[in-house]
């Protein structure tokens, strides 16, 4: 029994996390396009007519290319994250499992955002979903770089740093958005474009600074 006991290892498998997160949001990702309704075509309907019924799914169009980009920047941040996480355990491995309920939720939060483009709590819910997803991202993060808990051996402080602002941006705009869409409902997911234009200035930001050190 001892001998038995040394050969198995304290920590959990995290190969087997990873495998089911890049399950779930694959199905994830590929369920949004099912929120797009195809155009009611009668046999009078020429080319025109279609071309209006398709521009009239713009809603539903802008809702799916909106969270299909959402979705992939979190698995981005997923796979970053994981680059440096070697292992895991029951608290991190919950973690990832409310995380993976929440993006499970995004394709009914779109569908809902998309079907009621000028509601605010439509809309809502929809930025209260990205919200927290960025929340627990964050958690989870904090959560395993915290003294070394679950990374690597070549782990230092300022891959701890980069990450945590990294995540910390998508949690901020994440709330702007979210108080938008009692104001703007239709215009809050216009704020998610500015999630690339303040990583840019990030990465400036941190190159700079990692040169001014080297000199």
């Amino acid at each position: 029994m001892d001998n038995l006991s040394k050969t198995i290892p304290n920590s959990l498998n995290i190969k087997r996390l990873e495998a089911l997160t890049d399950g779930i949001f694959a199905i994830a990702m590929t369920i949004l396009v099912l929120a797009i309704d195809v155009p009611v075509i009668s046999e009078n309907m020429s080319g025109t007519a279609l071309h209006k019924a398709i521009l009239g799914q713009m809603n539903q169009l802008f809702a799916y290319a909106m969270s299909f980009i959402l979705l992939a920047l979190f698995w981005i941040i997923n796979h970053k994250q994981s680059r440096y996480i070697v292992k895991t355990n029951g608290t991190h491995i919950w973690i990832n499992i409310f995380i993976l309920g929440f993006i499970c939720l995004v394709p009914y939060t779109s569908s809902l955002k998309s079907s009621f483009p000028s509601d605010w709590m439509a809309d809502l819910y929809f930025n209260l979903n990205m919200l927290i997803i960025a929340l627990l991202y964050l958690l989870n993060w904090s959560y395993a770089t915290k003294n070394n808990r679950l990374t690597c051996n070549t782990f230092y402080k300022q891959i701890a740093k980069t990450g945590k602002t990294s995540t910390t941006i998508f949690v901020i705009i994440g709330i702007v958005a979210s108080i938008s869409s009692f104001i703007i409902p239709e215009q809050s997911s216009y704020i998610y474009f500015l999630i690339p234009l303040l990583k840019f200035f990030q990465h400036k930001f941190e190159s700079k600074k990692l040169n001014k050190n080297k000199i």
